[in-house]
């Protein structure tokens, strides 16, 4: 059973949602809010597995919610789903943790596939926004703030990190690397994890922007 938190400030909305994904035999929607405080409240009392989460709501913005929530449960999965495709709101969603950005207007199949995909483990953006993100990464890769790497540590990395870090700066989910390098998604993981402490680099999006300014990506693998 997914459980799933509905957070919206338009009731209208909550309400065809909530009549929606209560039709799923394996989807339970725990809550329905319209506040990011009560976003906050519910979380803590009834731990979702994913929450649909709107951008503009009162007291606290959905954005502002995604950040508090992943520092404090980051196992809960967040999906912003929304109206709002400004270019801030969606790096910051996915900057906080999001693990995914939806435009209201998807199909139901399109949503339903959405939850699925993000409840075991994938992250996803629909075409629209990837686009806008694509774009946005490529900016940041190719602007003149270079993220620096001892050159040791780059030296120390072995053949399989190698391989692992050009998939990320392809931009490959876990998923999608270890289906091409023939890995469990554990694995590719537990490689990641050790590659960003080798580089002392914050997170994945470190990794792929250093990947593309270095030009790693475009380096064929050594047999």
């Amino acid at each position: 059973m997914i459980k799933i938190l509905i957070a919206d400030d338009q009731e209208l909305i909550r309400q065809s949602l909530e009549i929606l994904i209560g039709s799923v035999p394996d989807f339970e929607v725990t809550d329905s809010v319209a506040s990011g405080r009560d976003v906050i409240r519910s979380v803590r009392e009834r731990k979702p597995d994913i929450i649909l989460m709107d951008i503009r709501m009162p007291s606290i913005d959905g954005v502002t919610c995604t950040k508090l929530i992943k520092e404090n449960y980051p196992e809960i999965k967040i999906i912003i789903l929304t109206t709002f495709d400004d270019d801030e709101y969606v790096f910051n969603a996915l900057k906080y943790g999001a693990s995914g950005y939806l435009l209201k207007g998807v199909s139901t199949k399109e949503l339903f596939g959405a939850i699925r995909k993000v409840y075991s483990g994938t992250e996803l953006l629909n075409e629209d926004i990837a686009l806008k993100v694509l774009k946005m990464f490529r900016r940041m890769a190719r602007s003149n703030v270079a993220l620096g790497v001892d050159k040791k540590a780059f030296e120390g990395l072995g053949k399989a990190e190698l391989k692992i870090i050009r998939q990320v700066g392809k931009g490959l989910s876990n998923k999608e690397i270890a289906y091409e390098l023939h890995l469990s998604e554990g694995t590719v993981r537990n490689y990641l994890s050790t590659i960003l402490s080798k580089l002392d680099l914050r997170d994945r999006t470190q990794l792929a922007i250093w990947a593309v300014q270095t030009g790693i990506i475009n380096e064929g693998d050594a047999e």
